[in-house]
């Protein structure tokens, strides 16, 4: 029986960052909302959106979910196409692919990430895409990850993303992980989740599974 390996999505196999902060910084001008700096809008990078809007505009439930709807009316037609996949990670998943079953688990809504993983060409590579539901019920990646984990028949094995809710919301499904450095995050952020190991590029990926498997 293969173990698995779930990806996760946004600055772990593409640089998505164009569509996701158009997309943001359209859905605060349709709310009246300040843009702020650029280090605080790649804050949304990652997290549910939600949850990203309540701590930093205080906005009630109602008003983030209607964000959220601005948010997905220009991703779906304009941000989900502004994005490139990372050098090397085809090679990369085609390399592991031989020995795991591979799949992903974003935070993005799921209906978003099917259609970016056909898109970029890389749905031959996964045994499943499995991402947030649109009602907000499934946001968290914990929750992602342990919806993944109920629908793969294959014992479990790693998580692999940039930014530390990866790292702990794989530790929470008794997962291991490994943190990525040319994503979104950083290595203080990564180093405090405390994953199994750190890679700096995609190309160390391969050999960062198969040790971090060995432990």
């Amino acid at each position: 029986m293969k173990k698995v390996v779930l990806f996760d999505l946004d600055g772990t196999l593409t640089d998505s960052s164009e569509g996701i902060l158009k997309s943001i910084r359209y859905m605060l001008t349709k709310m009246i909302l300040p843009i702020p700096d650029e280090e605080t809008l790649h804050s949304f990078i990652g997290p549910p959106l939600r949850e990203t809007l309540h701590h930093l505009y205080e906005l009630t439930d109602q008003e983030a979910r209607q964000a959220e709807g601005f948010y997905r009316e220009y991703f779906a037609e304009h941000g989900i196409q502004q994005l490139s996949v990372y050098d090397g990670v085809a090679e990369m998943l085609g390399n592991l692919s031989k020995e795991y079953t591979l799949a992903v688990a974003t935070s993005k809504p799921e209906v978003f990430a099917r259609q970016i993983i056909e898109g970029i060409g890389l749905t031959k590579y996964f045994a499943g895409v499995f991402g947030a539901d649109l009602i907000g019920e499934r946001s968290k990646k914990v929750d992602v990850i342990t919806y993944a984990l109920a629908q793969l028949k294959d014992s479990a094995a790693v998580m692999i993303g940039d930014r530390k809710f990866d790292i702990l919301g794989a530790k929470a499904n008794q997962l291991r992980s490994i943190g990525v450095l040319y994503g979104f995050g950083h290595y203080e952020e990564l180093a405090e989740a405390q994953p199994e190991k750190i890679v700096k590029t995609v190309e160390e990926l391969p050999a960062a599974v198969r040790e971090v498997l060995r432990m």
